[in-house]
């Protein structure tokens, strides 16, 4: 089948200390510290790589300041990451290192892996919810949950430019098997990963003309969790991004997180699932960026002036 699913992703930092309570605090799982580097992990066993003197077989950073360097793809079967690398290494200078995965750089200058997918077994238990005619909670109270912790990393948002945009997607389209499902013209292509069926395992956004990453979504179980876990993170400090809000592209419940490693991090939960019958939709004009966005009478009164 392919690329299954975000495997691991690298950032080179300048403040090991700070990325790492951030990302304590966001709810990764701290496997591997040093005093150059950490790696965290997610409940299905993706890896996260914060580097303050990253490796030479990396690219060189695409913007200033902390930000990622590489992002590597899982793929299910031997043969057909032999049969990818052998395709990318047609028109790209591909290096294996002593892991396993083969290394090479994307049209924008971000770095790419491939290598055996290794997905880890865990229980989703989605919180049991009640309506009329549908309940699933009897005789029991729910419990806080205070925090989140992510399930796996779903998809990632680049920015691109403007300029080659067409060669940038033909590279994750034409040799890594993605298929586009939203091309929003003015703004950028939404893609699924062959063994993904989220709507979006990737973004590369045209619309601010300029290379560096936008973001890295974490799957949580649900509507609590994303909500819970924003809080967890205001609490300690850290910046939201965005107000909570639902997108419409791929109905996902969303909340972001600036993120001291770059660019910004985001929960997410309940986004639609697709197979090959959902055809590719193509969008003229940016269709709005949420279905809802969180709104308190304190917006009105700031609008309003009073």
């Amino acid at each position: 089948m392919g690329i299954q699913r975000i495997e691991s992703v690298t950032y080179s930092i300048a403040d090991l200390d700070e990325c790492v309570r951030f990302f304590d605090d966001f709810g990764l799982f701290l496997v591997e510290r040093t005093e150059e580097h950490a790696v965290f992990e997610t409940l299905t066993g993706q890896t996260l790589h914060l580097d303050t003197d990253p490796h030479p077989l990396l690219p060189p950073p695409v913007e200033d300041g902390p930000t990622l360097r590489e992002v590597v793809w899982g793929v299910d079967t031997r043969e057909e990451l032999r049969r990818l690398v052998d395709a990318v290494g047609r028109d790209h200078v591909v290096r294996e290192s002593a892991d396993g995965v083969f290394h090479t750089v994307d049209r924008s200058g971000f770095g790419v892996g491939l290598t055996l997918a290794r997905p880890k077994k865990t229980a989703v238990e989605a919180r049991p919810a009640n309506t009329l005619g549908g309940v699933n909670r009897w005789n029991t109270a729910l419990e806080p949950l205070t925090r989140a912790y992510p399930l796996r990393m779903c998809h990632v948002a680049l920015n691109i430019a403007k300029e080659g945009r067409e060669e940038a997607v033909a590279f994750y389209t034409g040799l890594l098997g993605f298929r586009p499902t939203d091309v929003v013209e003015p703004m950028g292509v939404f893609m699924q990963a062959p063994g993904d069926d989220d709507q979006h395992t990737m973004l590369l956004c045209h619309r601010p003309d300029r290379v560096g990453v936008n973001h890295i979504a974490y799957e949580v179980p649900g509507f609590d969790d994303v909500i819970e876990g924003g809080n967890h993170m205001i609490e300690r400090g850290w910046r939201e991004a965005r107000k909570l809000g639902r997108h419409t592209i791929g109905s996902n419940v969303f909340r972001f997180l600036h993120a001291p490693c770059g660019g910004r991090v985001e929960y997410a939960a309940d986004m639609d699932r697709v197979d090959d019958t959902y055809e590719t939709r193509v969008h003229e004009t940016t269709p709005p960026h949420h279905i809802w966005a969180l709104r308190t009478n304190r917006d009105q009164d700031a609008a309003t002036g009073a």
